[in-house]
């Protein structure tokens, strides 16, 4: 997110765990569920795989990219800077579609799951017309009043999310603590749930490896365990909003901007939220997973929908259960937690808006990709709304239609992090033997992470195929678009002021552009022919007498897969002739029409001087937008013609064989 879209502020590391939370603790409201229906009554052990990950995974990977991104760039920013051009740049673009999979798909499903919630509720249903009850409408509703939030200013969302995450940690955790002090009462409960474990009876709707889901004892349940938690990704979402957001993050009060106080304190939110959310990710599954508070048939998807899908917490706190946890459980506490649940889920859309708001701009426009007003905040808003809607209608707002596209973009953007972290740590010279050592453990390290991270995003593609093809969408989307508009945007006066290697090259800079009288300007190409064979052929056929002086300019190009054009410039004189070298230079055209118009300010006559180009025309117009070539004489004639409107004082372009 620029600063422009919250006004340059930084905030207190909690505040920023708050907005991120709204996303990672919110899913409690539907997490159980979908542990109970991936892992039945092995749900808890499969949750207990889940936390390991989460702690020992994903929590060492997130602070190391905290560590190398105090930009607020987040793991694909890591992925771009370690691979260059092309390549780099379409990884990101791929990533960038995952991104945008996990966090339209955050904000459509929790909307979505809001809106279960809300219907579900015997006030408002009792209360409210027909088809103010249809999931779909209340979904709509729920996005598009979240996106009015977003245009009112970014403070109000800051601060309603603290409120909202508070609220919702202290109903939930007092749910599940006193569902845990039932079974701690209780001891025969959790016995019994042993018993059913240990007898191979999981309750499982479909078992991930038939062979094995037929096996008893805690041995196999472990094993099963291990197999079926992949489904229960979902509750490792949260992580890469947490780092896209660092540059929110206050460092000191003294100074903000502080980039190793606010390392620390955004690794301290990570930290911070991974702790609360393993503990919740626990309770909750004892209580609500091992089939002792809540029947398995309330749970179950099939024949018919139980009461407790998609809303287990809720369930226990409307005391709809057959056993009596709490003396207060009940209509008034379970609508109080359901508006608490309500609100964090619709919420739950703030942080993956604040990540897009700060993704995109940061790479789209930036490649050229995007349209200008992409960079901006509330045009922004207003085209993730839309996008938002449609996915919605697409789905019907249904929430499980949507959990693989979910689980799949998390995933990717998991082990994204995981690969940029290993090959970042493994490619880092260390000189001394035990910094080697070091780098040498930790590269085992992060290489375990990475291979745990894709075992599991392949097996939730093997599980759930639905979810790349979701995905695959979002990445055809935002690669048509964005080679589209690069495309539109090739043309565009896409020039920095130069950069000079040092103070005597500016020197000379200064004094060809204001003193000397120079009147022709050459493009040569170093590896064709000598500049004294360049310079006897250019005055023979154009006829330019010997006291016409000419200047000739050497372009050497760079990383041709950015968008900005901003040489570095040498000058020098050889043999008389005065010789003007750029390199890094995005496009030739770009580069060649910018030094034209720099020699002709003041009005001066200024000739530039071409051979043809030769190819296809279609050849051509791609070497151009991908490569910064192609038609070189035709497109400075385009941008000398966009960039200085009046005919006669624009530098003149002669083409000849």
């Amino acid at each position: 997110m620029s600063d422009s879209s919250h006004g340059g502020r930084h905030y207190a590391w909690w505040l920023i765990m708050c907005l991120c939370g709204v996303d990672y603790f919110s899913t409690l409201g539907y997490q159980p569920s979908i542990a109970f229906e991936g892992a039945g009554l092995l749900a808890p052990l499969a949750t207990a795989v889940l936390v390991v990950v989460t702690l020992s995974c994903a929590l060492p990977v997130y602070r190391h990219v905290a560590g190398e991104t105090p930009d607020g760039v987040g793991s694909v920013g890591m992925i771009e800077r370690l691979c260059s051009g092309w390549p780099g740049k379409v990884a990101v673009l791929v990533l960038v579609g995952f991104a945008a999979t996990d966090f339209v798909i955050t904000k459509t499903l929790s909307a979505a799951d809001a809106a279960a919630h809300l219907i579900a509720n015997p006030l408002y249903a009792g209360h409210v017309p027909a088809w103010m009850q249809s999931q779909l409408v209340v979904t709509i509703f729920l996005l598009v009043l979240l996106g009015a939030m977003f245009l009112k200013g970014f403070d109000q969302v800051v601060g309603l999310a603290t409120v909202l995450v508070f609220v919702y940690l202290a109903l939930s955790a007092t749910i599940i603590l006193a569902g845990l002090r039932h079974l701690a009462l209780h001891p025969q409960l959790l016995a019994d749930w042993l018993a059913e474990v240990e007898a191979g009876r999981y309750a499982l709707e479909r078992p991930p490896v038939p062979w094995l889901a037929t096996g008893v004892g805690l041995g196999t349940a472990a094993a099963i365990a291990l197999v079926i938690f992949p489904k229960l990704a979902l509750g490792l979402s949260g992580f890469e909003t947490g780092v896209l957001h660092i540059h929110l993050v206050r460092g000191t009060r003294v100074d903000p901007a502080d980039p190793v106080a606010r390392i620390a304190n955004t690794r301290r939110l990570l930290t911070a939220a991974a702790l609360v959310m393993s503990a919740l990710l626990v309770g909750s599954s004892l209580v609500t997973g091992t089939g002792t508070l809540i029947p398995v048939e309330a749970l179950a998807h099939e024949p018919v929908r139980g009461a407790a899908v998609d809303r287990t917490l809720a369930y226990l706190a409307h005391g709809e259960g057959p056993v009596a946890i709490a003396t207060f459980f009940g209509p008034a506490f379970g609508t109080a937690y359901d508006v608490s649940t309500i609100l964090i889920l619709w919420f739950a859309g703030a942080s993956a808006m604040a990540g897009l708001l700060n993704m995109v701009p940061r790479y789209l426009p930036r490649y050229g990709m995007a349209p200008e007003w992409a960079a901006a905040y509330r045009p922004l808003v207003v085209a993730f709304v839309a996008i938002a809607l449609i996915v919605t209608l697409c789905f019907r707002a249904n929430v499980a239609a949507q959990g693989g596209a979910y689980a799949t973009g998390v995933l990717v953007l998991l082990s994204s992090a995981a690969l940029g972290t290993f090959l970042q740590v493994v490619r880092r010279p260390a000189t001394d033997p035990a910094e080697r050592r070091g780098r040498a453990w930790a590269g085992v390290g992060f290489g375990l992470v990475l291979v745990v991270f894709v075992y599991t995003t392949i097996a939730n593609v093997v599980e759930r195929p639905e979810g790349i093809v979701i995905a695959s969408i979002f990445i055809a989307a935002v690669l048509v678009l964005s080679l589209v508009s690069r495309a539109c945007r090739a043309g565009e006066l896409r020039w920095r002021p130069f950069r000079f290697a040092d103070a005597a090259d500016r020197m000379l800079w200064t004094d060809i552009t204001s003193d000397l009288p120079f009147r022709v300007l050459v493009p040569h190409r170093p590896d064709h022919r000598t500049l004294a064979g360049k310079e006897r052929e250019i005055r023979r056929k154009h006829r330019i007498a010997p006291e016409v002086r000419l200047v000739f300019l050497e372009v050497h190009q760079g990383d041709v897969s950015r968008f900005e054009n901003e040489p570095w410039l040498s000058v020098a004189e050889e043999e008389g002739r005065f010789v003007i070298t750029a390199r890094d230079c995005v496009s030739v055209p770009h580069t060649i029409a910018q030094v034209a118009i720099e020699l002709a300010a003041g009005g001066r006559p200024l000739d530039v001087i071409f051979g043809f180009s030769k190819g296809s025309p279609l050849r051509l117009a791609v070497d151009f937008v991908l490569f910064g070539s192609g038609d070189i004489p035709a497109r400075v004639v385009e941008l000398l013609e966009r960039a200085v409107p009046e005919a006669g004082v624009r530098p003149t372009v002669i083409v000849a064989s």
